[in-house]
């Protein structure tokens, strides 16, 4: 992500209020019965913030941005500047519930990151993975946050049985939105400043455009399989392709 994106994510912004309000409905009752918790990507701690009010768990957080995390908002979770290729054996097959919220779409060997990931997640564990949606979608504001891709639930399932894993619950979110994310699309043809293209996508510019935004993302039912701006799914590690 660019810098001035985590400027404009904030606890308060609709879409990172959506994206938690999918993950519970989705999967929330994931986390009682999770030992240890991890986020990779984890920013400037929105989602380790919003864990640690709504469930008082800690979410251990990974990431490489160290602006990022010098302004990470979690209030009791340990945060550190690691590189998850490392493998450090302090977190081998540690963690039984691991989030990547948006990230993967940064990622230009998705098997090598995948697989890292694999290392750090304890035997029975499960992955909770937000991407964006919709290839059809991608423009300059995917370019300027560094994604190299959109996913359809069919992209993204080819994806987890490449590195042996399963979906086990999805759903697409943000119907409500993709006529505002078509209309970005169209706005942002022909510009190329980064910080520009970035506040014109991600900023809602007033409370109350906010607010009324975070009411019309909710109108939808979750799950749903139809079409949205974002995807989220829970993986977990399956059955392992016989060597010959």
């Amino acid at each position: 992500m660019g810098d001035r994106w985590f400027q404009i994510a904030d606890l308060d912004h609709f879409w990172i209020r959506r994206r938690f309000e999918v993950f519970r409905r989705l999967a929330g009752g994931l986390i009682a019965g999770a030992q240890e918790l991890a986020e990779i990507g984890c920013g400037h701690g929105l989602l380790q913030r919003q864990v640690e009010e709504s469930y008082g768990r800690e979410v251990a957080g990974f990431d490489l941005n160290e602006i990022a995390l010098k302004k990470n908002l979690s209030r009791h979770s340990a945060v550190f500047c690691y590189d998850i290729c490392r493998k450090n054996p302090e977190f081998q097959k540690r963690f039984d519930l691991v989030f990547l919220f948006d990230v993967l779409e940064h990622i230009d060997d998705e098997d090598q990151f995948l697989a890292a990931i694999d290392f750090h997640l304890a035997p029975g564990g499960k992955l909770v993975v937000n991407v964006p949606a919709g290839q059809w979608a991608y423009s300059a504001y995917d370019r300027a946050v560094g994604h190299k891709r959109r996913y359809s639930i069919r992209s993204l399932r080819t994806m987890a049985e490449r590195n042996s894993l399963e979906i086990n619950e999805w759903s697409y979110w943000g119907l409500p939105l993709v006529s505002a994310l078509t209309l970005r699309k169209l706005w942002l043809l022909g510009r190329h400043d980064e910080n520009k293209i970035i506040s014109a996508g991600m900023d809602s510019r007033t409370s109350t455009i906010n607010r009324l935004l975070e009411l019309l993302s909710k109108c939808e039912p979750i799950p749903q399989k139809l079409l949205g701006t974002s995807l989220m799914a829970v993986l977990q590690v399956g059955p392992r392709p016989h060597q010959s």
